[in-house]
């Protein structure tokens, strides 16, 4: 009997160093600052950036199913693309709410049964790496919450009315990017909760954060930026040109 609990114990450990993982891709924003220019639509080389995302999340072996979350009207463009682009992965393309936690949690109703793990991207990081991709999952399998993150490079105060009221330790501070990658129980709870309460979330990682769960840095990449603003769309060509 000792010897069969052993190898269930040993079994279980080897099926759990992957655990089915599945994205969601938030990308219902309204392009706000970029001049009239849908960010998500704009061409990168030729081929729109939730084009460039999608294809560096469907080369992620670690990621079995993509769910794109997206305004209506952008549902038959995007489905289109990834049957273009020969995007597998990519298993629904559905519209988002009026807030990114409302987008989000739509994402993880599509996410299938089986996923233990999301990870949650913004849509206008077409420049995730593979790296970068490997090393949040595998610690958010450890830690249960993980998100990449990169230091701060500025000196960074506090202010109101234009004055000063404090010169923050730069040391301390990090600039958190996507995707962070949770359990998915954790997250669903986490966002439930959130917007029952009417909390305005910037990223994914403070729902969690207000359970009082950890969340787990992993080395970000300053190539892992969002595209936010038409010099921003400047700087992929750029990023793009050096690459090829």
């Amino acid at each position: 009997m000792h010897g069969v609990a052993l190898f269930q114990r040993i079994f279980h450990r080897e099926e759990r160093q992957q655990p089915a993982c599945s994205a969601v891709v938030a990308a219902a924003g309204n392009s706000t600052r970029m001049g009239g220019t849908d960010k998500i639509m704009a061409e990168l080389d030729g081929t729109p950036v939730i084009g460039h995302t999608l294809m560096a999340l469907e080369q992620c072996p670690l990621l079995s199913e993509i769910i794109v979350v997206t305004r209506e009207e952008l549902i038959v463009p995007i489905s289109q693309l990834c049957r273009e682009l020969g995007l597998s992965k990519v298993s629904k393309v559905v519209v988002g709410g009026g807030t990114r936690t409302e987008s989000v949690i739509r994402g993880l109703q599509e996410v299938r049964d089986e996923a233990e793990f999301v990870a949650i991207h913004d849509g206008a990081r077409p420049f995730v790496s593979a790296e970068l991709l490997d090393a949040v999952i595998r610690t958010a399998w450890r830690c249960n919450a993980a998100a990449p993150a990169v230091p701060v490079k500025d000196t960074v105060k506090r202010a109101a009315d234009g004055l000063v009221l404090e010169t923050l330790d730069r040391s301390e501070l990090w600039a958190v990017q996507t995707p962070q990658v949770f359990e998915a129980s954790l997250i669903r709870a986490a966002l439930h909760q959130a917007q029952q309460e009417g909390v305005a979330l910037t990223d994914d990682c403070m729902a969690v954060e207000r359970l009082g769960m950890t969340v787990t840095l992993t080395q970000g990449s300053h190539e892992n930026f969002k595209i936010t603003t038409p010099l921003d769309l400047m700087l992929g060509e750029a990023l793009l040109d050096c690459r090829d």
